[in-house]
């Protein structure tokens, strides 16, 4: 009953739609005492950017009801009371593109406008992943329009290593033509995207990611590794190739991490990777209030 009585509530507009939100004062990062209304501050202010990012793609979402410190859980289809407004995709739960009877289906929000974004934050999704995939306007899954490398470093490896092999991901790409965005991950390593045309499917895409890596660890087994062996990454970078399959999600870039502290999965430019990999210092995870003092 007490925990009834500490229920605030405060009713607002967003792109036209009644929102209720609950609970602003509630610490969701223990801390540092950042509170749900600090949370949806900041989705707020990086809506014009994480939104197009979201565009047309299944979100599962990592839920934190009471905050950072206590149990948190994974939830792809959409809970129970879910606005009609919501636009939602139903997807097959196996890797096939098509989905059957026998392979069931699975009904993701697809954010679209700030007040979808608004009202999973609401319910505490702190951090938000997605396929590299598209949905069509009849919520088909396209092939992929976006292939991502994470770099994951094995202790004592950090962000100066994920750097290093930043670089050479990026010059191995541009050999193909490809340019790629790096995005520190906000929890241990680095994110690279490429913009694709869409001429392979997941699969092709994984593969392709894959012999990348394959690639880059012969070239340099002291630094790389391809292998998801967890025993062979011990002072290396993990290019871990395996987000790219159909059934795969990566934390999209702005989305906070639910960590002790609220980091965000941060993009970054060149010049701030290139000083990473010449200092261990030169390159850290960003918070969000450092994500919104810079020029979005």
């Amino acid at each position: 009953m007490a925990a009834e009585q500490e229920r605030t509530e405060v009713r607002v507009e967003v792109d036209g739609r009644t929102l209720t939100l609950v609970n602003l004062e509630k610490v969701m990062y223990p801390r540092t005492g950042t509170t749900k209304g600090e949370v949806l501050h900041y989705y707020a202010q990086v809506a014009p950017r994480i939104l197009p990012v979201l565009a047309d793609r299944a979100v599962t979402r990592i839920r934190w009801p009471h905050g950072t410190g206590e149990q948190s859980f994974f939830e792809k289809n959409v809970p129970g009371g879910t606005p009609s407004w919501v636009r939602t995709v139903r997807v097959p739960t196996t890797g096939s593109r098509t989905a059957s009877k026998e392979a069931g289906t699975l009904e993701f929000p697809v954010v679209d406008s700030l007040a979808t974004l608004t009202w999973l934050v609401n319910l505490a999704a702190l951090e938000l992943h997605v396929h590299q995939w598209t949905v069509d306007a009849k919520g088909r899954p396209e092939h992929p329009n976006k292939m991502v490398i994470d770099l994951d470093p094995g202790e004592p490896a950090g962000l100066m290593e994920c750097s290093q092999v930043a670089l050479l991901v990026r010059e191995r790409l541009a050999a193909d033509g490809l340019d790629c965005l790096p995005v520190t991950s906000g929890s241990k390593g680095i994110h690279l995207y490429a913009d694709l045309d869409r001429s392979r499917d997941s699969d092709g895409v994984r593969d392709y990611a894959k012999g990348i890596a394959e690639e880059l660890e012969k070239a340099h087994p002291k630094l790389v590794v391809s292998q998801m062996t967890k025993a062979r990454r011990g002072g290396k970078v993990f290019l871990d190739w395996s987000q790219n399959s159909g059934s795969k999600t990566t934390i999209a870039p702005y989305s906070l991490r639910g960590r002790d502290v609220p980091t965000v999965a941060a993009p970054r430019t060149w010049d701030e990777i290139e000083a990473g990999a010449e200092d261990p210092f030169g390159i850290e995870h960003l918070r969000f209030d450092e994500v919104l003092e810079r020029d979005l």
